[in-house]
């Protein structure tokens, strides 16, 4: 058997006020599982904690991003995790404050023959 990729979902999110580079990512996954529902899973009679979740997160400063956080706000599967560069900061015209946009890619896998 091997691992195939069986759902590639995408969401975005931001943090309109402070920069907040996780919170941003936060909201990109809950977009992006907001998309999804993943019926096929108990159709097909699949162990819901056997599938491999793999997120990727886009953002302009990547080391920014708490991973673990990440990590943790999936519900179910073998999670990792990683942030890229990419996403977009929009700086405040008149202030310091400066909004983040995140983007996440969300690969599910399931080991199957």
């Amino acid at each position: 058997m091997a691992l195939k990729r069986i759902i590639l979902e995408m969401g975005t999110g931001n943090d309109l006020h402070g920069g907040d580079y996780t919170k941003a990512a936060l909201r990109a996954v809950q977009d992006a599982l907001h998309h999804s529902s993943l019926a096929f899973v108990r159709t097909l009679g699949l162990d819901i904690h056997r599938m491999q979740v793999e997120v990727t997160i886009g953002v302009q400063q990547p080391d920014k991003v708490d991973m673990e956080a990440v990590r943790k706000s999936l519900p179910y599967g073998v999670v990792t995790a990683k942030a890229v560069k990419g996403g977009l900061d929009v700086p405040g015209e008149e202030s310091h404050d400066m909004a983040v946009i995140a983007s996440a890619a969300i690969a599910v896998r399931f080991d199957l023959p």
